[in-house]
């Protein structure tokens, strides 16, 4: 009993946290957070690497770590840079260059990281809409909700969605049917929105604290859009392992001549994965101590069930927004483990990463490469956007999952 009550409090402290986002009187972080709870459980024997009692997906770890490096590849070799310049010296009305911006975003995030293209495309986005006389703040919010609606279109737009794949073993061309029209309908409503905002706005003085640009490499390039497209094309064709077919396209990537090793590595989202594998080990701890039976006990008699697709709807849409969508998904896969909540859970926990700063990590990216950038947005700001927005994509997921069933 003593163990169990243990257990309990490390996945308490964790969890809250999360919420919280950081520990009084100290600096950690939440991938800090999750770290300190894993370390504890490990040193005190709750967690036994021994006797594999670590529980970490380590097939979700490798296709997360492959996808980085095509990322980082694409990031060196200067695509999305071009991507970006391209489209910020577009010559259009402001209602065009929006409805171009969401759909490139949203198209990039389908087939990588959302995160990586919010990384990249945010100082050039700024740049380009300064040059033009634009606002950027409307534009910045555009990138950041277009690039999380987007990443629900296909098992590898992010990182939730790539642990559901992998866990639930979800066909990637299946999926990408189920998911492509509710992605398609939201995103035109995201730009619906954010379109109205752009009549009531104007550019302010800034002054821009740009980083240097990445120069466009076409070789690394072409080298890094051939290695995705093959690595899609097996997952579509193919019953290979994903994780394994994705690792092979990376070490391909990492065998080149001209391009370190280290400076593709040094671009590896290392928090991203530390926190992946903490979780792993916090959660099945706790599962094995009979907390993830505790709790769908409680839930119980308070008459939720996740097996109903309405209340793991709305559990996922709020706990999405508390803990933030990555350790809010890999705790109910724990409690509802069937492979058909994996497309509700999929869509709606990406959705729902629109509606605060906190709910995505791309949401933080495009406010802090904007702070950095000289381009301030308040969490306000950010809201009066992402909630209309939220909500809007979420009454298409609503009406798509009660239409049509996995």
């Amino acid at each position: 009993m003593e163990t169990r009550l243990i257990v309990y409090a490390v996945f308490a402290a964790v969890y809250l946290g999360l919420i919280a986002g950081r520990i009084p009187r100290l600096a950690a972080d939440r991938t800090g957070i999750v770290l300190l709870g894993a370390i504890i459980l490990a040193v005190t024997g709750f967690a036994d690497p021994a006797e594999g009692g670590l529980g970490v997906d380590i097939p979700t770890i490798l296709l997360l770590f492959s996808f980085m490096i095509i990322s980082a590849q694409l990031r060196l070799g200067g695509f999305y840079s071009l991507v970006s310049r391209k489209i910020a010296a577009l010559e259009m009305s402001s209602g065009s260059f929006l409805a171009v911006l969401i759909g490139t975003s949203a198209g990039l995030s389908a087939l990588l990281s959302n995160d990586i293209v919010c990384l990249a495309m945010t100082p050039v986005l700024i740049q380009g809409c300064v040059r033009k006389g634009r606002d950027p703040v409307p534009y910045l919010l555009a990138l950041a909700c277009s690039a999380n609606i987007g990443s629900a279109a296909t098992l590898i737009g992010n990182p939730q969605v790539m642990l559901f794949g992998q866990s639930l073993s979800l066909g990637f061309a299946r999926y990408t049917i189920f998911a492509v029209v509710p992605v398609i309908l939201s995103l035109a409503l995201c730009w619906l929105i954010i379109s109205r905002d752009l009549a009531y706005t104007s550019p302010d003085m800034i002054t821009l604290s740009l980083p240097e640009d990445q120069p466009f490499i076409p070789w690394q390039t072409k080298k890094g859009l051939a290695v995705l497209a093959v690595v899609v094309g097996f997952f579509v064709l193919t019953p290979l392992p994903r994780d394994m077919v994705a690792l092979a396209g990376a070490a391909v990537l990492l065998t080149s001549r001209t391009m370190a090793s280290r400076k593709t590595l040094g671009l590896v989202d290392w928090q991203l994965l530390v926190l992946f594998i903490g979780l792993f080990i916090i959660n099945r701890s706790f599962s094995d101590a009979g907390g993830m039976e505790a709790i769908g006990a409680m839930l119980s008699r308070l008459g939720i069930s996740l097996r109903s697709s309405g209340w793991l709807f709305g559990v996922c849409a709020v706990l999405s927004n508390l803990v933030s969508n990555v350790p809010a998904v890999m705790l109910l896969l724990s409690l509802a483990p069937d492979p058909s909540s994996g497309p509700l859970l999929a869509i709606v926990s990406t959705f729902a990463g629109n509606l605060l700063v906190v709910g995505s990590i791309a949401n933080i990216i495009v406010l802090d490469q904007a702070a950095a950038s000289g381009v301030k947005i308040s969490w306000e700001r950010h809201a009066r956007t992402g909630i209309p927005v939220t909500l809007a994509s979420l009454a298409v997921a609503a009406v798509w999952l009660a239409a049509f069933s996995w």
